[in-house]
């Protein structure tokens, strides 16, 4: 017996269209009228009570999808989302995606079928084009942390390639040569993006980047911390090391607080994020600030004001990365 989900898949559209459809609801384009009604007498689907659940009504909920809610960085975008749905009178409703397409395309989906009119969607799994499709579904779709051109005037996001280069250009100007990068192992745009900066500023300044200067890691303090292990245990002749995030940063310097190398005066370490831990691991962690609070807010209020069918003008659509100078970096005499 044919399901909605096999609706959906031959009809090329997402299982919330094939709701809609069925529900007769005036967001439903005719092309996915057509795809659906075909679909369904091809497959010979009869629709039961839960796929005749009204999908059109607003619920006065703000749905938000995030990678993983337990990540401090997305508790950030949770409470952002939370601060300017409180004063609208509005309650969320999370996703997790966990970097996965089929989870993510779950929990929009889900979110969508829920009556969330508002929609702020941090997903790294799904291709460009299936995310266009859902914001054509969606007029309060708007994406955090990832831009496509076609739909950018939906989207906040976050120069990572120039964080990356300007936090391995501020290593370089205080004397150093020879810099690691500890990168996530995570196959999203963030990480080929830092690492991209982090290369390009070592291209321009005409220093070494040998393949055995970088490496990836578990996005977390262990991960780190293994990590400069690996470098320690490969004797290479760095001085400093630049990390994907904070938290790996703070693994890194567990690494060498275990190995008596000192931080700054023998090694140098830049995070990535200024998150929450950057100020109270020793030393106080030199770190790009990541405005993710303000982002997430900004993609809230153009949600809100998109699903209203309302001209909203965000703050930027690109947000830029800032140094956040602390105690882990000092110039290298050697």
């Amino acid at each position: 017996m044919a399901t909605i989900k096999d609706v959906a898949r031959e009809a090329a559209v997402s299982t919330a269209t094939v709701s809609r459809v069925i529900n007769k609801s005036p967001k439903a384009g005719k092309a996915a009228i057509l795809a659906v009604q075909t679909a369904m007498k091809k497959l010979s689907y009869r629709p039961n009570a839960n796929a005749r659940a009204l999908v059109s009504k607003n619920t006065n909920t703000i749905g938000v999808l995030v990678s993983d809610v337990s990540d401090p960085f997305f508790g950030s975008v949770i409470k952002a989302v939370d601060q300017v749905a409180r004063q609208n009178n509005k309650h969320l409703l999370i996703g997790n995606g966990y970097h996965d397409a089929n989870a993510e395309r779950d929990s929009i989906e889900l979110l969508i079928n829920s009556g969330s009119e508002s929609l702020i969607i941090h997903s790294k799994a799904l291709s460009d084009q299936e995310l266009i499709d859902f914001a054509k579904e969606a007029p309060g779709l708007v994406l955090i942390n990832r831009f496509i051109p076609e739909i950018a005037e939906r989207c906040i996001a976050f120069d990572n390639f120039k964080g990356a280069y300007m936090a391995t250009e501020f290593l370089i100007k205080n004397g150093h040569k020879h810099i690691a990068y500890i990168n996530s192992n995570h196959n999203i745009s963030d990480s080929h993006d830092r690492k991209a900066g982090y290369l390009s500023a070592l291209q321009d300044h005409n220093l070494p980047s040998p393949a055995n200067y970088t490496l990836e890691v578990h996005l977390s303090d262990e991960g780190g911390k293994a990590g400069m292990i690996e470098l320690l245990s490969k004797n290479t002749p760095i001085t400093a090391v630049l990390a994907y995030n904070d938290y790996i940063a703070a693994g890194v310097l567990a690494a060498l607080e275990e190995n008596n190398i000192d931080v700054p005066s023998q090694m140098s370490l830049v995070g990535f994020d200024n998150g929450l831990i950057s100020r109270y691991v020793h030393p106080k962690l030199t770190t790009i600030n990541y405005p993710i609070g303000l982002m997430a807010k900004q993609a809230t209020l153009l949600s809100m004001k998109l699903a209203n069918k309302e001209k909203y003008e965000p703050e930027s659509n690109i947000f830029l990365p800032t140094l956040v100078k602390r105690l882990s970096v000092s110039k290298n005499k050697s």
